[in-house]
């Protein structure tokens, strides 16, 4: 009965988050001009575009299917059969919405445009004199620079795209079934972490939500999925050795947590969730102090590989914040996207993950009850709060003006969990659809 009294709370919270994402869209549109905002449909990157398109039947039968049969299908699977069906239903989601554009709009031509990482591709004939003159290009004035999103990151992340090419996956189309095909695995990431930390009855409660996520819109295909989905499996893994696995999956978080520190400079903040992680599992941490020596080691393979070979990440990330400044953001105002950040991740989560952040922030309020499942269900609100609290810091930084409905796609997959508290889970899920729907039908969206 409780659970059921709280219901208008949930949509006083999905409504006051309307409410953000409209003031959000009329302040963008009517105070501020595009030379002020640098973005066509305020607070996301793209244009007013009405259309369907190929994936458009799919997509609505991928969203009725997951909306209505989803729950019962994560309740009653075996797990090893559920983490491989959330993945495709991730995948059916994913490609549904992205083909809506076609295929060249919507996946082959998304990372070739002029600011992307194919661009670039011929000018890394040489990788280790490239990634030593990788910091010679990245300000604006500088000869040759390279274009947004490569001077935006540190190498590794157009290091992927070249090695792809390399073993004769070149091009757009094959850059975008690997974004698409990796980024997707980050569904079944946070599963296996939830399952670990906060038991199975959560996990499965929120795998739909996972695998139905507005976020889809922009994981196919920006890079920033791929990302994503590296940095949510070095936080698997960590979760999974705290909890009495193998030392050996330390190891591999700590690679991985080195390779996304590559991919992204912001993806630094993961060491938030990681603390996280350490914390929920202080038991197994404590049993097994050792594990820092596998963790630490993991960690320090990519730097040092990076930096033996001449790329300088500290220098990379110093420049990259003076041609920042020296571009958009030094004309976007910090008063519109400080907030309206916040409205651009109520449309990658969705209302449902609004809802469910605020029951996650009853049960840290209300720390009462006894049982395996209230222990449970606090270890999940916390869990979330700290990827909440990640996304704030990220924020609050200045250094995420505008198009964080693609750059914050990496912390976003940890807030989806926060769905497992809510009832009546196929409503929630079928608003999660309908937002996704709407705007890839009604926004041109890009990057």
């Amino acid at each position: 009965m409780t659970r059921l009294r709280s219901v208008p709370r949930d949509l006083y919270a999905a409504a006051a988050a309307v409410l953000l994402v409209a003031a959000a869209i009329l302040v963008g549109r009517h105070v501020y001009t595009y030379d002020d905002l640098i973005v066509g449909w305020p607070p996301l990157l793209g244009r007013w575009d009405p259309h369907l398109g190929p994936g458009t039947p799919a997509a609505v039968l991928v969203a009725a299917a997951t909306a209505a049969y989803g729950p019962a299908v994560a309740a009653r699977l075996p797990w090893r059969a559920l983490l491989p069906a959330a993945w495709g239903a991730a995948m059916a989601w994913t490609w549904s919405l992205a083909l809506i554009d076609g295929w060249e709009r919507g996946v082959a031509g998304r990372l070739a445009t002029g600011q992307e990482y194919l661009t670039v591709i011929d000018r890394w004939r040489d990788i280790p004199a490239t990634l030593r003159d990788f910091n010679g290009h990245i300000l604006l004035h500088s000869p040759d620079n390279w274009p947004a999103h490569v001077a935006g990151h540190p190498p590794g992340a157009t290091l992927t795209y070249v090695l792809l090419d390399r073993i004769g996956l070149g091009g757009g189309g094959w850059a975008g079934v690997w974004t698409i095909t990796v980024g997707a695995t980050g569904c079944v990431a946070v599963l296996v972490a939830v399952r670990a930390l906060c038991g199975e009855r959560l996990a499965r409660r929120a795998a739909p939500f996972l695998a139905l996520a507005p976020a889809a819109v922009w994981m196919g295909t920006a890079a920033d999925g791929y990302f994503a989905a590296v940095a949510a499996w070095a936080v698997a893994l960590l979760a999974l050795t705290v909890t009495g696995r193998s030392l050996w999956w330390t190891a591999g978080a700590g690679l991985l947590f080195g390779w996304t520190c590559y991919l992204s400079y912001g993806l630094t903040l993961f060491a938030v969730i990681g603390a996280a992680v350490l914390l929920l599992g202080r038991r197994g941490v404590g049993e097994r102090p050792v594990m820092f020596v596998p963790l630490l080691a993991g960690m320090a393979v990519v730097p040092v590989a990076f930096t033996v070979i001449g790329f300088d990440w500290w220098e990379a990330y110093h420049l990259l914040v003076e041609r920042y400044y020296e571009g958009a953001a030094g004309v976007r105002p910090y008063a519109y996207w400080v907030w309206a950040n916040l409205a651009c991740t109520v449309l990658i989560t969705g209302p449902a993950t609004v809802a469910g952040l605020r029951r996650a922030g009853v049960v840290l309020v209300r720390r009462r009850g006894e049982g395996d499942a209230r222990t449970e269900d606090l270890r999940l609100a916390f869990l979330v709060a700290a990827a909440l609290l990640t996304l704030l810091i990220a924020d609050l930084s200045g250094m995420s003006k505008a198009e964080t409905e693609r750059i914050w796609l990496p912390f976003a997959l940890w807030l989806l969990p926060a769905c497992a508290f809510l009832p009546r889970p196929r409503a929630w899920l079928a608003a999660q659809a309908v937002l996704a729907l709407l705007v890839n039908h009604l926004v041109a969206t890009g990057w």
